[in-house]
């Protein structure tokens, strides 16, 4: 069969051709299964940075305790003890040092890995522009 197939110089062509095409189509899929994993993992640590200085910033800040509410209490009396708790919260509320320093580190590492994604965002879209 190969002898046949060898013999005519229109079937070698075509099946060259073949050939060629098969190795572009699969050069090209390795190409976009390696930027799909780089996506991939950069989403992850985008997502893992983002957990663990949500985490941080959590446990530097502190617990809020909840109030418990009692039973068989007006709802116009609620709302006016919930008012009166507010408004004394908000008088004595002084953030600590370690919650101000986690305050500001939270609010810089989240603008770093801003900066990281729009930067791999950028690129992403110049690759894409480049290939048109």
């Amino acid at each position: 069969m190969e002898l046949l197939e060898t013999q005519d110089p229109e079937k070698k062509k075509l099946i060259e051709t073949s050939e060629r095409h098969k190795r572009e189509l699969e050069k090209e899929i390795h190409e976009m299964s390696d930027k799909t994993e780089r996506a991939v993992k950069n989403a992850l640590i985008i997502g893992g940075t983002l957990a663990v200085v949500y985490l941080a910033v959590r446990l530097a800040s502190g617990t809020k305790k909840k109030r418990e509410k009692i039973k068989g209490v007006d709802v116009v009396n609620e709302e006016e003890d919930d008012q009166e708790v507010y408004a004394s919260a908000k008088k004595s509320y002084t953030p600590s040092f370690l919650s101000q320093v986690g305050e500001r580190l939270a609010a810089q590492a989240t603008a770093m890995v801003l900066q990281v994604a729009k930067d791999k965002l950028a690129e992403y879209i110049s690759k894409r522009n480049e290939q048109k």
